[in-house]
């Protein structure tokens, strides 16, 4: 018969039987079939810098980049980011031997990960994730350790000590995402030093998800894990352009690390992508050499937007966590009188008109996640405005 096969076998292979459809695909088919405002997945609605579009125009136009470009990426882009790097941190890599440029950061992840595992080696991720960090370990065949933010003083923190306590013989990596998604918790000097210190002394490979690394509000400050003693030989550190100039759809984002372990990462990602993203990544190289002004601009931006969405939430109900960093806002949803996240969200575009995304989907433990939800604020200000109307019209 059509459609029927002899194998009892599931199709989807063992270690990906747990992820179906992401969380994001789920909550932004709702936002379209419902007209509701899509606070949920985390892309700005307007584009970046009109000269970065042109730049990638201009690529087009001559021809660079629509073949094949290189397999670490175009010169000039991994001379952009090693001079970033440099520049913003004095952190010093070598484009030709310690930058490789990759498919997004998700593709850098998955690159990370499936080149640095063995089968049975265990990876600790920071609780509440990124989800395709868990993907990505079970892919590797590794196995993830989460290690739970919880809330503290308005903020979700670290426990230093449950850290060190997951740390076994068979841990070969540490999964660290600064500033945090979905929390926007930005992790401060001291616990990146105990973060390197345990590394050092375990002989941990770290890898380092730094998308956000140009989002920080408050007087909080974003160090990269590489620039502790004792990292830069052991860390992976991954960048990407989509949330620094909001062309997420561009795909574009990058490793630095020594020479072998980029080399390792380069392995992998070969057999992914191969290369992707040729004229953008021209455009890229010019976007990271925008001046100071371009950068704090977009903070500046995002920090009037972060406050409006937060202080909305707030009058309507919510207990906030008012984010140091990315732009995201983390969300209590038991003062309305509700504790599943999951069900709360599915109901909202109905109830309120906006679509957000229940934070347990980011946790092993879904019960520590259960009554957490999560809103993006990279949006117009005039759409942050109507939606926070919306969620005032909800029942307390």
């Amino acid at each position: 018969m059509a459609g029927m096969t002899s194998s009892a076998r599931p199709f989807l292979n063992r270690r990906l039987a747990e992820f179906g459809t992401t969380i994001f695909a789920e909550m932004s088919a709702l936002a379209v079939r419902t007209g509701a405002i899509n606070l949920g997945q985390g892309f700005p609605d307007t584009d970046g810098p009109e000269e970065i579009r042109e730049a990638a125009v201009r690529a087009l136009r001559d021809g660079l980049g629509n073949q094949y470009p290189p397999g670490p990426g175009i010169p000039e882009l991994r001379t952009a980011v090693a001079a970033h790097q440099q520049r913003r941190y004095g952190l010093s890599y070598d484009p030709d031997t310690e930058v490789l440029v990759t498919a997004g950061a998700t593709e850098a992840i998955a690159a990370a990960l499936l080149a640095l595992l063995e089968p049975g080696d265990e990876v600790i991720a920071l609780e509440p994730y990124y989800d395709s960090y868990a993907a990505c370990i079970a892919m590797a065949g590794g196995t993830r350790v989460p290690v739970t933010l919880r809330p503290h003083d308005g903020a979700f923190r670290l426990d230093l000590d449950e850290l060190r306590a997951a740390v076994t013989d068979r841990t070969r990596l540490l999964l660290v995402n600064t500033p945090h998604n979905p929390t926007g918790t930005v992790l401060t000097r001291e616990e990146l030093t105990a973060i390197a210190e345990l590394a050092v002394e375990r002989d941990l490979l770290v890898v380092t998800d730094e998308v956000y690394e140009h989002l920080v509000f408050d007087g909080a400050e974003h160090l990269p894990l590489a620039g502790f003693p004792g990292m830069r030989e052991r860390t992976v550190t991954i960048g990407s352009a989509g949330k620094t100039f909001s062309f997420t759809g561009w795909k574009v984002g990058w490793i630095t690390a020594p020479p072998g372990l980029a080399t390792a990462v380069r392995s992998a990602k070969q057999f992914l992508t191969y290369v992707s993203a040729g004229p953008f990544q021209y455009a890229v190289a010019e976007a990271l050499s925008l001046p100071d002004s371009y950068f704090d601009a977009l903070r500046a931006d995002l920090l009037a937007k972060r406050d409006l969405l937060a202080s909305g939430l707030a009058e309507a109900g919510f207990e906030v966590f008012r984010p140091a960093g990315t732009y995201f806002v983390t969300t209590d949803i038991r003062p309305l009188g509700e504790s599943d996240g999951f069900a709360f969200c599915r109901a909202l575009p109905e109830r309120a008109g906006v679509v957000a995304i229940p934070n347990a989907v980011f946790y092993d433990h879904r019960e520590a996640g259960a009554p957490f939800v999560r809103f993006a604020f990279c949006k117009r200000t005039e759409v942050l405005e109507e939606a926070v109307r919306r969620l005032k019209s909800l029942p307390v």
